[in-house]
């Protein structure tokens, strides 16, 4: 099988409960499913998280779980007949005392107090992800009156966004604090923070986490004006978090489209920087919805993505409720493996000139010079207890795929999501310490990843079975009888 580097997320849907569909999406190359907490019951939760861990058990693959918050998504209430057309110069009210079911082409409920105080005469305020456009005009002590700038089709619920950020809502809501108990109780590696503002936002998402019996690592979602505009922020942002997503929706509406690619590449970079794994998400391949080939566009994006070193790129309707979710991932993996073969992805300069802050961040920097320097290495095999360093090797640019040897369901399939990398569940504690290069050797014989003369890199740390102890490298070649040339040092 050719060997992805790049990951690919599937969020979990209606059309992912159809016969056989979550079987072949897995075959097919998901590697993380999102469960999107916005939708969907709890026991629908429940059951397609035991499904996909049966199914993936089945087929020897291991695939992580993501639990996506709702977060704060401000949303209008209902019309009297579903949807309403909003005329370019007419008026609309968005109201706190309207009746929630009434909407009308004129005015409509809105869900969140907070939205009259937040917004002053001249803001502008966008619906559905931006495809409607409102300026306010005067606001009164319970609404915004407003004048339609860019008119359309208006449905029930729909989200609002203000354009440059600026609105109040608390990151973690009441049905947040609900959904991550859900997530304690599937034991979920991922749970996504949505709108969050701040470090201090993601400091409380965790210690919700903890007290909830969740280890899962936390993954802070892009989405808001405020957390990109500076440059403190957003590093302190991403430095809190486990990893990061570019929630492209609620972000390209808030700053504007224009500005949007370069933000997500500064995301993905920084993110990068600071050994965070990172997720390029929405709208990816959205015309595969109803159909089953994506635009150029899209393959373009993808491969951009791809090629800025996102450590995965996601699927949102596609696989939760379009016509051709198998066929959605089957062309983002084409896609991906296309763009792994441009020459820009060979080299890095990550961290060159910096000091490091770990001992296992040093070994694994390490092995990554090494590989990249010496033609004859084949693979790199990380022991790892959390993930860690192999998420630390795959900062650095490399065609030299990395296996972590992990002996933990949790961990085995938490490295899922990293780019490059794949799992082989191991114990080392099951055979002798001066046996354990060679039973990890013959893993990836039995695979057929290394042959005879071929050179593979071993991580590991002295103490099995403990958080960050990596401390030993060993450089060793496969010899013909199945033995090993040691020729590895320790620090």
């Amino acid at each position: 099988m050719t060997f992805r580097r790049t990951k690919i997320v599937a969020t979990m849907g209606p059309a992912c409960d159809r016969p056989n569909v979550l079987e072949q999406l897995i075959l097919a190359g998901m590697n993380v499913a999102r469960l999107n907490f916005s939708h969907g019951t709890a026991d629908e939760h429940r059951h397609r998280a035991a499904l996909i861990r049966q199914l993936a058990a089945k087929h020897g693959r291991h695939v992580a779980l993501l639990g996506d918050l709702q977060g704060p998504k401000i949303r209008i209430s209902r019309f009297t007949d579903g949807k309403v057309e909003v005329a370019s110069g007419a008026r609309f009210t968005f109201s706190l005392s309207h009746p929630k079911d009434a909407g009308t082409a004129e005015s409509v409920c809105i869900d969140y107090p907070g939205l009259v105080t937040d917004c002053s005469v001249g803001d502008e305020l966008l619906l559905d992800d931006g495809r409607i456009v409102m300026k306010v005009e005067e606001v009164t002590a319970d609404s915004l009156e407003c004048r339609v700038v860019l008119g359309g089709t208006l449905s029930n619920h729909k989200g609002i966004n203000k354009r440059g950020g600026g609105l109040t809502a608390p990151a973690l809501t009441d049905k947040d604090r609900e959904d991550i108990k859900l997530a304690a109780e599937l034991k979920l590696e991922y749970i996504a923070v949505s709108f969050p503002r701040d470090a201090a936002d993601m400091h409380l998402a965790r210690q919700l986490c903890r007290e909830a019996g969740s280890d899962a690592w936390l993954m802070a979602k892009i989405e808001r004006a405020e957390a990109v505009m500076n440059d403190e922020v957003l590093t302190g942002l991403i430095e809190a978090s486990d990893a990061v997503m570019v929630a492209r929706g609620d972000l390209g509406v808030e700053i504007g489209d224009a500005e949007l690619v370069g933000i997500q590449k500064k995301i993905i970079a920084t993110s990068r920087r600071y050994n965070k794994a990172v997720i390029t998400a929405t709208q990816m391949m959205e015309s595969m919805i109803s159909s089953p080939m994506p635009t150029r566009a899209e393959v373009s994006d993808v491969a951009n993505a791809v090629l800025d070193n996102t450590d995965a790129v996601m699927l949102s309707a596609e696989t939760a409720a379009g016509r051709y979710p198998v066929e959605a991932v089957e062309a983002m993996a084409r896609i991906c493996l296309g763009a792994e073969k441009s020459p820009s992805l060979r080299s890095s300069s990550h961290r060159i000139g910096r000091e490091f802050a770990r001992q296992d961040e040093s070994i694994a920097l390490a092995s990554m010079y090494i590989a990249n320097h010496f033609p004859g290495v084949k693979a790199i095999i990380a022991l790892t207890e959390s993930g860690h360093t192999p998420l630390v090797m795959t900062r650095i640019r490399s065609t030299i795929p990395v296996y972590a040897f992990a002996s933990t369901a949790t961990t085995q399939a938490r490295v899922a999501l990293f780019r490059g990398v794949e799992t082989i569940p191991f114990n080392p504690t099951a055979q002798p310490p001066e046996q354990v290069g060679n039973a990890a050797i013959n893993e990836l014989l039995i695979r057929g990843v290394v042959q005879a003369g071929d050179w593979v890199i071993l991580t590991m740390g002295d103490i099995h079975h403990r958080v960050g102890c990596t401390n030993t490298m060993k450089v060793l070649q496969v010899e013909p009888d199945g033995g090993l040339c040691d020729t590895g040092a320790r620090p």
